[in-house]
């Protein structure tokens, strides 16, 4: 039997919230339970309203990079006060940029919040300062190291093994595996159908 906050925030909002909800258990679950549903309920479900559909957007974007609520709300703001690009580019780039998110991209940790322990903890270091930030900004050209005297640390012993079995690491980061290092060659590539939720209701949902 599946317990937990976190299987009840994915059966909410959908397994890619969080990594814990992307395996076969989980999916095996989910269709028991959604098959038990349709079997005892006759009613017809209630149509979402639009407001219901942006807020669902917004949580699933806020879980899966683990972001307080005003964490998340001041980021929307910042988009929306840019002028570069659409609100919703930008809103990416700023989540795609956190320290713990370029962590977890370069496959330093399995999960997103394995990386935040691992940052918090001072395992990391970028243009060879430590940090101890998760939610430090990484910008264009800024290399990303684990601190030397952690690199044989358990936490990353089977460094080399893990990052083979990732998926592949994003085009705008440069990866040596050797060094254990990474440099973001360039901003965070926006594209909307790689995503699990949708950035633009998320910024509708503040603007309203």
């Amino acid at each position: 039997m599946i317990t937990g906050p976190k299987y009840k925030i994915c059966k909410r909002l959908g397994s890619g919230v969080f990594e814990k909800c992307q395996t076969e258990k989980f999916a095996l679950a989910q269709s028991k339970t959604s098959k038990a549903k349709r079997s005892s309920s006759k009613k017809r479900p209630r149509a979402m309203t639009n407001y219901g559909r942006q807020l669902i957007e917004k949580q699933k974007a806020r879980f899966t990079y683990g972001i307080s609520e005003n964490q998340f709300g001041n980021y929307v703001k910042k988009s929306i006060e840019k002028k570069e690009s659409t609100p919703s580019e930008e809103l990416f780039k700023f989540l795609e940029s956190r320290l713990d998110n370029v962590v977890y991209r370069l496959g330093f940790a399995k999960t997103r919040r394995m990386a935040r322990q691992i940052v918090s903890h001072g395992h990391i270091t970028v243009n060879g300062k430590r940090l101890s930030i998760p939610s430090y900004n990484v910008g264009v050209g800024d290399k990303i190291s684990i601190k030397n005297e952690k690199k044989n640390n358990g936490l990353f012993v089977n460094l080399d093994k893990e990052v083979m079995n990732m998926p592949n690491i994003p085009s705008w980061i440069s990866f040596n595996l050797k060094n254990k290092e990474g440099i973001l060659k360039n901003a965070p590539v926006y594209n909307p159908t790689d995503l699990l939720f949708d950035l633009q209701s998320v910024v509708e949902f503040y603007n309203r």
